[in-house]
């Protein structure tokens, strides 16, 4: 008998079978032949396969067919049987994944509308519909005002301060007013100049306190007795006035005389044309921890301005009107109301993680790789987290998320274009990628090893019921990451829909920003997903490198490719 025999001699075309059944031919063959080195083509391109075929067929007929075309048809029935145990099998790990993907994701959902539910909080006193009917009344009447309306309420919540930066006529002391109306205490109002006293703030000396060497304030119907002040020009403000505002504004204690008293200021709105020059206004600067640059009403929005001034008569947007709309309706909140809305979210909310790496990861790229750099101070960050455990507690939940921290454009800043960069920086970090490439290079590297692993050989079944447990926590990630996108899958985002907080215009501009790329990031953890069960189901079946090559041709081809040849034999 010739020692070679060519492959058109031994098996005939036409008794070959299927493309598949010839590719079953060709792996089975070289997976028998273990005197015979694959050659550089064999592990080529798709092109050099019929050359491979050939090649493996001879190999066959020399080494192991000692009876001609009758041994080799032997051969070719037990690799077609062979062929055949592979497609059921492939086949029962197809349609196990086509059932099981559409219930684990319908479980992904339901997981995501429990735990959204165990995350609510129920707010006494029907605070939220009270806080959106106080938002609704504070804006009737005023274009354009709807994010500077939710920051002064939500301030005043917080009791921290807020600065509204813009030129006259924008609304600043009409918001400053009316938030004086809504919270039942004191309102004070002053505009500064350059050459303003001490005693327009805080009072006027006491005659006999003077008579009875006492220096002493009377401080009735003045900022140290005020809940709610407004300061027009702030920053005009000279040191003599400086030491007494910031611990007013910080300590919420003014030193009268030889007394240090408390003051019941729950809120302060700071209004100026431009930024502080100075650096002994530094720190008063810092002490607002809310910011806000207040334009003009922009031209598309300026015929609905007139119109709304024509209904109203003498209504004048004006910093200059001495007095306000009467417009409430909703029930006021007291100072002792608000305070308590800041103790009870810091006692009822908690802040993850991965909202703190989120902080700490802003301040980084503020101060190191921004340019020109922003100095956020240890103080602002330290106030940053009771804003956003208020923000949580108002809306209901239990927990921070990462879109209470859009409300850091409003908090970070130190000039106003910086806003933006905050505001796009929060977005990225909100859509980034879940770790999609670690969770992809992780399960490539279980797909490897299941690749030499056979569950009848010895030693091995140990091993893939190792690889089998690491593939179901790999599900377990996945299925965890896609519930915090779960909420996306319709278009919509309805933790920003109904979010207390943030205007229209944010919610808007950040619905088309955000879409996409959730979208894009759902789309790749619901792939990952299927892929992983695919394996799974594979490795509880009993995994051969044949099938496991038909289910996931990419992570195959990538296997081959990169693996060193004798991975690849």
């Amino acid at each position: 008998m010739a020692s070679s025999i060519s492959a058109r001699s031994v098996v005939p075309t036409s008794t070959i079978g299927s493309r598949a059944q010839r590719s079953s031919v060709h792996s089975l063959a070289m997976a028998k032949a273990p005197a015979m080195r694959p050659s550089r083509a064999f592990l080529g391109s798709a092109r050099s396969r019929p050359m491979r075929r050939k090649t493996t067929l001879r190999v066959v007929a020399n080494e192991e067919d000692g009876d001609g075309e009758g041994g080799t048809a032997r051969w070719q029935k037990k690799l077609m049987d062979r062929e055949n145990k592979v497609e059921v099998r492939t086949s029962e790990v197809k349609e196990a994944v086509k059932q099981r993907l559409p219930l684990l994701l319908a479980e992904v959902a339901s997981a995501s509308e429990a735990q959204d539910a165990q995350s609510e909080i129920a707010l006494p006193n029907n605070l939220q519909a009270r806080l959106r009917g106080s938002v609704s009344q504070l804006k009737t009447g005023l274009v354009e005002r709807d994010a500077e309306v939710r920051l002064i309420l939500l301030a005043t919540l917080c009791g921290e301060h807020l600065l509204l930066l813009g030129a006259p006529g924008t609304a600043k002391s009409e918001l400053s007013r009316r938030l004086g109306t809504l919270v039942q205490g004191k309102y004070f109002e002053r505009l500064l100049t350059r050459f303003s006293v001490p005693e327009e703030l805080f009072g006027p000396l006491s005659m006999k306190g003077l008579e009875e060497d006492r220096y002493e304030r009377q401080t009735r119907g003045y900022l140290p007795e005020a809940s709610v002040a407004f300061v027009d020009e702030i920053f005009k403000a000279n040191s003599a006035i400086l030491n007494a505002l910031l611990s007013i504004l910080n300590e919420r204690l003014f030193d009268n005389g030889n007394k240090r008293v408390e003051v019941p200021l729950v809120c302060m709105v700071g209004a100026s044309n431009e930024l502080p020059e100075s650096e002994e206004l530094d720190a008063l600067y810092d002490r607002f921890l809310f910011r806000r640059e207040v334009k003009q009403v922009s031209a598309d929005n300026v015929p609905a301005l007139l119109q709304l001034a024509a209904r109203q008569g003498t209504f004048d947007l004006g910093e200059e009107e001495s007095g306000s709309v009467d417009f409430f309706e909703a029930q006021p909140l007291s100072v002792e109301e608000l305070r308590a809305v800041k103790d009870q979210a810091l006692a009822e909310t908690k802040l993850p993680q991965e909202i703190v790496d989120l902080l700490c990861d802003m301040r980084e790229f503020l101060q190191e790789k921004n340019e020109p750099p922003v100095y956020v101070s240890d103080r602002r960050l330290v106030k940053i987290v009771s804003l956003l455990r208020v923000m949580a507690y108002t809306n209901g939940r239990k927990n921070v998320n990462e879109y209470d921290c859009l409300m850091l454009q409003h908090t970070m800043w130190q000039r106003p274009e910086e806003s933006e960069i905050i505001r796009e920086w929060v977005l990225q970090r909100i859509a980034q990628d879940k770790g999609t490439n670690q969770v992809w290079y992780l399960l490539f590297g279980i797909f490897r090893r299941a690749c030499h692993a056979q569950k009848d050989m010895p030693g091995d079944e140990e091993v893939c019921q190792q690889l089998l447990t690491e593939t179901r926590q790999l599900r377990e990630v996945l299925v965890s990451q896609l519930q915090g996108l779960a909420d996306t899958k319709d278009g919509s985002l309805p933790v920003l829909r109904d979010h207390l907080w943030l205007s229209q215009g944010d919610i808007k501009r950040t619905t088309q920003t955000l879409n996409p790329m959730l979208k894009k990031a759902r789309t790749s953890l619901e792939k990952l997903l299927e892929e992983t069960l695919i394996l799974e189901v594979a490795l509880e079946k009993g995994p051969e490198p044949y099938m496991l090559a038909l289910l996931l041709p990419e992570y195959w081809g990538k296997f081959i490719r990169n693996g060193p040849l004798e991975e690849s034999r």
